[in-house]
């Protein structure tokens, strides 16, 4: 059976298979030769299917929310709840508990598995608010839209989701940024995301003259990327600026470490500019920062 161009879950309702050209007939014949699997009335999935988009809509439901999300390739952080994550209508029931949203609900959908602007909105009753919006940065930076694409794809929010929405930003590079982004602004810190450093390119975030780096857990895949980065931190430190490198643990598992060493340098303003060369050098970037984001 030729799925190219419809989806890669191996799950179509009726409707879909009659659009492919496939007649009542051919249906009941892949039926029996195993070639399709009935998962409920107007339900089937073929021999090569994704077994959770599966258990959804065994459930009554489709998939969205964390699993919709992950089934898409996009990253996910820990804390969510760890079940089968899916929506269904009131009529419907199952053994799995449906994720909700407490504004806006959707009707249900002719496809197994939601969008991501779906899924995104759905995901907010699961997630954490900082692990949503880091999920809502990649989403963005990743498929070239703002926040406004975002309100218009998710439909109707409620209050709590706009003000999350509000936080995001999609000039992020990784969850990790995002969360210790959302964290140190939730501090009081004035943050710069992906600051432009003359002779050094881009860092994740700054405060003052202190750069932040925040590694993901596959980072430095290759030596290359290793000299990199510590060249330029080296050449960071001659300029003047202050840099310190975080890792995925740091920031998931380990932050009230990375915030009390944040604050012992910045309690003692040491990431501040005190001199006229140093004032020069970040009013420098701001300029840069802004130029390329123009």
């Amino acid at each position: 059976m030729s799925t190219s161009g419809m989806n890669t879950s191996g799950v179509y309702t009726k409707k879909q298979l009659v659009a492919m050209e496939f007649d009542d007939r051919m249906i009941e014949r892949m039926l029996v030769s195993g070639d399709l699997i009935r998962l409920r009335p107007w339900w089937y999935a073929t021999r090569l299917h994704d077994a959770t988009v599966v258990s959804a809509v065994r459930d009554g439901g489709i998939l969205t929310c964390v699993d919709a999300l992950r089934f898409h390739g996009m990253w996910t952080p820990p804390g969510y709840r760890a079940s089968l994550h899916l929506r269904r209508s009131k009529n419907k029931s199952g053994k799995h508990k449906a994720c909700r949203v407490s504004v806006g609900a959707e009707r249900m959908a002719a496809e197994a598995v939601d969008p991501l602007p779906v899924a995104l909105k759905y995901a907010s009753g699961c997630l954490p608010v900082e692990g949503w919006i880091a999920v809502a940065d990649s989403y963005m930076n990743s498929t070239g839209t703002g926040a406004a694409d975002l309100r218009v794809g998710m439909g109707t929010i409620s209050v709590t989701l706009s003000h999350a929405v509000d936080r995001t930003d999609a000039k992020s590079q990784s969850g990790t940024e995002s969360i210790a982004r959302v964290r140190l602004k939730s501090e009081g810190y004035d943050v710069v995301v992906q600051p432009s450093i003359e002779g050094v390119g881009h860092t994740d975030l700054r405060i003052g003259k202190l750069l932040i780096e925040c590694d993901s857990f596959m980072y430095h895949a290759s030596r290359d990327d290793y000299e990199r980065d510590h060249h330029r931190d080296r050449r960071a430190l001659v300029d003047g600026w202050l840099t310190i490198r975080l890792t995925y643990d740091d920031i998931v598992y380990g932050w009230d470490a990375v915030l009390a060493d944040i604050r012992e340098i910045t309690g003692r303003d040491r990431h501040r500019a005190r001199t006229p060369k140093l004032t020069t050098m970040i009013e420098d970037s701001v300029l840069r920062t802004a130029r390329e984001g123009l």
